[in-house]
């Protein structure tokens, strides 16, 4: 199957193979032609998986090749992301799609120029992608004009209710045209991503291209049990083990990851650091670092890592386990992309064991668990009668009242501002 039998005008078939896109991935083959026909969509899709392409390109298709372009300096086309890096990449692709169509689009995102961004809409733009937070500080100043929107695109739509931007989505919405056609990409179909479609989609065709598999069967998955206060030595012994490459760390907050950084770099490691406290300057430095090969490892939050696009990542570590299992999904699936093999690597201490139950049920497969010689947890005492615990147990997360990002009533979510 070529991109061509897809519906897709020849104009912008031609430049796919120069780009290396000899063929459709699934996401694509199935959606290009809904999206062409002007149906709403519901479509579930992994990370690495085309997702970009599957909407952009019928989306360049249809506003700017086949129907003329607006007169109004507004937008015709939206798409709504979750985080500042992954705003950047959909903006980078849609430009390299669509320049045979001399594309007009434009990223807005906090931690940007508030000035600039308003200047660049004053001129006029095809296709704006936009976070949430940022795209309301826009319409509260009056800055962007969504009365033109015809395609409307809901991108990782799961992770943007996981973050807590529910209220301002409806609220972005109420500002675009109920004609409008609606696209939904999420990594599950869970009863919320259900209501959301339910709300802001007609009649929407479904899409189902994960096969009942949360993460990518190319992936390994292993777990290492560690004392706490050993994660920073054993992280340094892991990233000496063949075969060496590039890593992908998480922390779970941001005087994390700069401690953990801080301790790589003693141990002779090149490294960066992505998390909120930087500004957008400095995580796309570090970000490009990465990417150009003159750093090793990179280390990050959740909230900043979201959407990185990075070819062929041989191994991510979880230094921190996440607290909603979910969140496991995304950070993995930085690796393994594409057909390629990757490993997932996790350590553990006592507190973080309960967590790894949610995580199990994701996986098409068991957990290795491996203690690494010279990093045994300590045995805790146990009762008679009762199983040995290696390390102490702690209540479920969810039901320990661990609450998740964003969920704050009357603030706006971190990812919002960050």
């Amino acid at each position: 199957m070529s991109f061509s039998t897809l519906g897709l005008t020849p104009s912008l078939c031609a430049p796919l193979a120069r780009l290396g896109y000899t063929e459709p991935t699934p996401v694509q083959a199935a959606s290009i032609p809904v999206v062409l026909e002007g149906a709403d969509l519901l479509a579930r899709a992994h990370t690495g998986t085309g997702k970009t392409a599957a909407f952009g390109l019928p989306m360049i298709d249809r506003l700017l090749v086949r129907g003329p372009r607006s007169r109004a300096r507004g937008p015709r086309g939206l798409v709504l992301v979750p985080t500042r890096e992954l705003a950047m990449q959909v903006h980078k692709s849609l430009l390299t799609y669509g320049a045979s169509a001399q594309i007009r689009t434009l990223a807005i995102f906090g931690g940007a120029h508030m000035g600039r961004q308003i200047q660049e809409l004053r001129r006029g733009t095809d296709i704006v992608v936009a976070t949430p937070g940022r795209l309301i500080d826009h319409l509260e100043r009056r800055t962007v004009d969504l009365s033109s929107v015809d395609m409307l695109v809901l991108d990782e739509a799961d992770r943007m209710l996981d973050m807590g931007f529910l209220p301002a989505l409806k609220t972005i919405l109420s500002t675009v045209p109920p004609t409008r056609q609606t696209l939904l990409f999420s990594a599950t179909f869970s009863a919320p991503i259900i209501r959301l479609a339910n709300e802001f989609t007609r009649e929407p065709k479904r899409v189902d291209v994960a096969k009942g598999e949360m993460v990518a069967t190319t992936v390994s998955h292993r777990v290492h049990p560690v004392e706490m206060e050993r994660k920073r030595d054993l992280l340094v012994h892991v990233l000496a083990q063949a075969p060496t490459g590039q890593a992908l760390v998480f922390c779970k907050t941001k005087h994390g990851s700069d401690k953990v950084s801080d301790h790589l770099e003693g141990a002779g490691l090149k490294v960066a650091v992505i998390h909120g406290g930087k500004n957008q300057g400095q995580r796309s430095r570090s970000l490009a670092d990465f990417k150009a090969g003159r750093v090793s490892v990179l280390v990050a939050t959740d909230v900043a890592a979201r959407g990185l696009d990075i070819v062929q990542l041989p191994l991510v570590v979880n230094y921190d386990l996440p607290l909603v299992a979910e969140d496991y999904v995304h950070r993995v699936g930085r690796t393994g992309r594409a057909g390629s093999e990757g490993r997932a690597v996790s350590f553990v201490s006592g507190p973080e064991r309960s967590l790894l139950r949610d995580i199990q049920r994701l996986l098409p497969s068991p957990l290795e668990h491996e203690v690494v010689p010279g990093f045994e947890p300590r045995a805790v005492p146990h009762a008679p009668g009762r199983a040995h615990q290696p390390y102490p147990s702690r209540p479920h997360a969810r039901r320990g009242g661990f609450q998740r990002p964003g969920r704050f009533a009357g603030r706006r979510p971190v990812a919002a501002r960050a």
